[in-house]
């Protein structure tokens, strides 16, 4: 009480409520223009299927601790234990949150809400902004429209965001007042980034700085080792608890060239296919200026984010002023994230898929909203812009539905959904659960022929329905037709009517479920 006698510090705690009130605000604005509330988010009626084998990972962690059916592509599965192809580090605050207050269809979104709320808060007491500071990262995080969409869905990006800008948060003030604590959580925030996404290691090269700033040949030779357990911590998640995908999730010519034709043919490699890649990069990049397409978009948000931090840093590195953090000092968390977010593009460019890899980038987009709100020379100008390009980019060309438009329940889906639970409820149940099995695997086919040749795709959001612990295996058609006598799992999920329902119907395996949509067959 005596501390909130000061105005000066009602000031600060108003600051903080307000910052943590902004996701939740932001959350009710935009049901409130689309005339739904927040409980009528309906993740079974996204289109995004990442959601589908997170929301039943999830379930099955907090009901058993792991999923007892194995998640995997083609019958794919993890050496040990039976997660899918993502790490499942990404998920702990699911988990947590669904050990604590249960897991519906709601508890995602209401635990990435909370959870980013809290980090806003925390951002807020680590790096102290003004009011004017604060009302341009409030305007900044409304209009980047991608924090609400996926604030509301069931994949973990929200948990990317609130690394970077704790990480940067903290940044922020072991600039101001160094402390070895501060280090050392800025290794524990890195360690964990690498553990969720390998390309979050670029975070640990802004403490192993403040390490070696601070103690010299110590801090190098400890840097040097956390930053070699980390690569060897991913590498055995990797290696242990991941299954293959259905395609490489990473390409790694870019480095076996090296192996086969030795370095300097790898350099010219790598450079030829970051030139060739960049020239794509950049034909999406000016599409989603043309045309809204969301993996442009996000390359151009992205690109006006390196562009202000480096017109920034240069400012600051010739400024004479130094002004509390900012100046010289902040340069510091300047450059970290230029390094950062340069390191990501050419990942990404050597590495990923160009259209699948371009959310990563979001991650970025978002800590440059902090990042930027704090730079005070010169202010107004980039924030404007930042804020303008947000605007056209994710506001006047967020046209497309499947990008943008977030999942609301309808009761067509919904009785399909009960319907289907009922039904699998009376003939489903789990084998086998000590270990993960293949007794309590469905394979989810993506889609089918027709005798006429049209090709439909499986409604996949039925499997919501399937009792906990579950898993599935995501397969196609190829795959399921020439292994048909001899797959794994033991049920399997296909178009109602395609050719495989045909094939399974003629070799007399127990029907579980049929509607309009989708066929559930026993297979043994």
């Amino acid at each position: 009480m005596n501390w909130l006698k000061a105005k000066s510090n009602r000031e600060y705690l108003v600051r903080i409520l307000i910052m943590m009130l902004l996701p939740w605000i932001c959350v009710f604005v935009y049901c409130f223009f689309q005339k739904r509330s927040l409980a009528d988010v309906f993740i079974p009626c996204s289109e995004w299927n990442d959601e589908l084998f997170y929301f039943k990972q999830v379930e099955g962690m907090v009901k058993y601790g792991y999923p007892h059916g194995f998640f995997g592509y083609n019958e794919s599965h993890a050496l040990k234990l039976s997660f899918a192809s993502w790490s499942p580090f990404l998920v702990i605050p699911w988990v947590i949150w669904g050990k604590l207050f249960g897991w519906t269809f709601l508890s995602p979104i209401l635990c990435n809400i909370t959870v980013l709320s809290l980090v806003m808060g925390a951002f807020v007491v680590l790096t102290k902004p003004n009011w004017k500071q604060e009302i341009t990262l409030g305007v900044l995080f409304c209009l980047f429209t991608p924090f609400v969409r996926y604030l509301l869905s069931c994949t973990p990006e929200i948990f990317c965001f609130c690394v970077l800008i704790l990480f940067y948060g903290i940044s922020i003030s072991e600039i101001r007042n160094e402390a070895n604590w501060k280090i050392i959580l800025l290794f524990c925030i890195g360690v964990l980034g690498t553990f969720m996404r390998p390309y979050l290691i670029l975070l640990l090269f802004l403490p192993c700085f403040f390490w070696i700033k601070r103690n010299r040949w110590k801090g190098l030779l400890g840097s040097i080792l956390v930053l070699i357990l980390s690569m060897l911590g991913y590498a055995l998640i990797n290696h242990f608890l991941l299954a293959e995908y259905l395609t490489d999730v990473f390409s790694m010519d870019w480095i076996e060239v090296f192996i086969e034709q030795g370095f300097l043919r790898g350099i010219r490699y790598d450079v030829i296919k970051l030139y060739q890649m960049g020239k794509d990069f950049l034909i999406l990049l000016y599409d989603g200026v043309r045309r809204g397409a969301l993996p442009g978009a996000i390359f151009a948000g992205f690109s006006m984010v390196i562009v202000l931090l480096v017109l920034q840093t240069i400012i600051d590195i010739t400024k004479k002023k130094v002004e509390n953090v900012n100046g010289k000092e902040f340069v510091v968390a300047e450059l970290h994230l230029i390094f950062a977010c340069i390191g990501m593009l050419i990942a990404l460019l050597l590495a990923y898929s160009l259209n699948d890899g371009s959310r990563h980038l979001l991650t970025f987009i978002a800590a440059g909203i902090f990042l930027i709100s704090l730079m005070e020379n010169k202010y107004w100008g980039k924030p404007i812009l930042l804020g303008l390009s947000f605007i056209y980019l994710y506001i006047l060309m967020a046209k497309t539905p499947y990008d943008y438009q977030v999942p609301f329940v309808d009761s067509e889906r919904l009785t399909e959904l009960e319907k289907i639970q009922e039904a699998l409820d009376q003939t489903i149940v789990l084998q086998n659960t000590q270990i993960p099995s293949f007794d309590n695997d469905v394979i989810w086919v993506l889609g089918d022929y027709f005798t006429d040749g049209t090709y439909k795709r499986t409604t996949w959001q039925l499997l919501y329905a399937l009792p906990e612990g579950m898993g599935i295996s995501c397969c196609e058609k190829y795959y399921v037709s020439t292994q048909a006598d001899s797959l794994k799992s033991k049920y399997l999920a296909t178009v109602n009517g395609g050719e495989l329902d045909q094939l399974f119907k003629q070799k007399d395996y127990m029907e579980l479920f049929r509607d309009e949509e989708l066929v559930m067959y026993q297979l043994r």
